[in-house]
């Protein structure tokens, strides 16, 4: 497997100081499922009446941890639960020897933290195909458990890694009448990156008192404007996972259509997902497609996508090439609506080509100047509607071929 030595130049400056979530502990160990030397299981128990809610992969080749998860979420249920994570196989494709492996390792988390079977949710990330070395798992969760810190959130980014090159986390603060809401997350993600439901692998935490249908009702609407407008490579993992998890122990009481609320879990999805954006593999530049004028905003996230996945358009970024007929040609065969002589481009704010021909004005070298910055945003106005999207993804560099071309080896 490509050895990851350098961290993404579009990384943040640091790993944030995320609050302690009170009601849930964090642990971590060394199982050896693949990599040697490092973490690569980690396990949450959040206390009893937590609520949670959960989006999945729509892959039709979803993991056996998944399918899991995807039968409990929505379950009757107040005790406490549990969630373990490992890296390094994916558990995915694995048939018969799937389910068994997450049936022992339920049993065995059960069995360690004493959170009932139905209340212990399982994620793996890494190589499909190979059967998951469940025993090395179920090895370390007593230690595991006895292990749990209510301040262990960010050594569990980091044993979800695998090509990250950066452990991710986000945090963010709800001032409510009643009193403050705390809300950290952390995320895992690098390639296989086009979500059709959330993302990679992400865990939310939150001190608010919220009902789990009101919790799922949030997280669906809010993954729909942040991890599923991301895109690295266009590939949905077998194993995307999103769990979220609110203890109620600010005694702080909010439903689905508490605005401050929506609002910050809305701006924690949205850091998360741009920060996996950042650690795309190999990426050098991060990339804001704004499309409007779509005729709906259906047909507007699809214009996006399109400019978004393209391989020309990611390999003209990462060359800082101002080719903005490949942003054409995007549009042309996305299968939306568009008009060629109702069309107009800019990078940033320099109008590149207007009604169907180039901007009067513009010149190569003023897009080039541009292309050279690490940020950059390319907006498409299709000159039909009303319709709007926002989607963000990064440039596609030889660095994501020498990561991928021996992933399994």
């Amino acid at each position: 497997m490509a050895t990851i030595t350098k961290v993404s130049p579009l990384a943040p400056e640091k790993f944030p100081d995320l609050p302690v979530i009170d009601g849930v502990r964090f642990a971590t160990a060394q199982a050896g499922v693949k990599y040697k030397g490092r973490t690569d299981v980690m396990l949450v128990v959040a206390d009893a009446g937590s609520t949670i809610a959960g989006v999945f992969t729509r892959s039709a080749t979803r993991s056996a941890p998944v399918l899991d998860c995807q039968e409990k979420i929505g379950l009757d249920g107040m005790g406490p639960l549990a969630i373990v994570v490992n890296s390094g196989n994916s558990n995915a494709f694995t048939g018969k020897h799937g389910r068994a492996s997450v049936a022992a390792i339920t049993a065995a988390a059960a069995a360690a933290t004493g959170v009932s079977v139905d209340r212990v949710f399982t994620s793996s990330t890494g190589v499909i195909g190979e059967p998951l070395p469940h025993d090395k798992i179920v090895a370390v969760l007593d230690q595991l458990n006895t292990d749990l810190d209510a301040g262990g959130i960010a050594a569990a980014a980091r044993a979800i890694m695998t090509t990250d090159t950066y452990p991710k986390g986000a945090t963010v603060t709800v001032d409510t009448e009643h009193g403050p809401i705390k809300i950290a997350g952390m995320a895992k993600g690098s390639g296989m990156i086009a979500p059709d439901m959330a993302t990679m692998l992400v865990y939310i935490f939150t001190d608010a008192k919220i009902a789990q249908a009101d919790l799922q009702a949030v997280v669906s609407a809010t993954n729909d404007t942040s991890f599923n407008c991301i895109t690295v490579d266009s590939d949905t993992s077998t194993s995307d996972t999103l769990l979220m998890v609110a203890t109620g122990a600010s005694g702080v009481t909010v439903d689905r259509n508490h605005a401050g609320f929506r609002d910050a879990v809305n701006a924690l999805f949205l850091d998360l997902a741009h920060q996996v954006v950042r650690d795309g593999e190999g990426a050098s530049k991060f990339v804001e497609v704004q499309v409007t004028g779509a005729q709906s905003d259906k047909d507007a996230k699809i214009h996006a996508m399109a400019i978004a996945n393209s391989p020309l358009i990611k390999t003209a970024i990462a060359g800082q090439d101002p080719n903005w007929g490949r942003v054409v040609m995007a549009i042309g065969k996305s299968g939306a609506a568009a008009d060629r002589d109702l069309l107009s481009i800019w990078f940033g704010d320099i109008l590149v080509a207007e009604k169907g021909w180039r901007a009067e004005g513009y010149t190569e070298d003023v897009g080039a100047a541009y292309m050279k910055n690490d940020s950059l945003i390319i907006r498409a106005d299709i000159g039909l509607g009303t319709g709007t999207a926002t989607v963000w993804t990064c440039d596609l560099t030889h660095g994501y071929i020498e990561i991928n071309a021996d992933y399994r080896s």
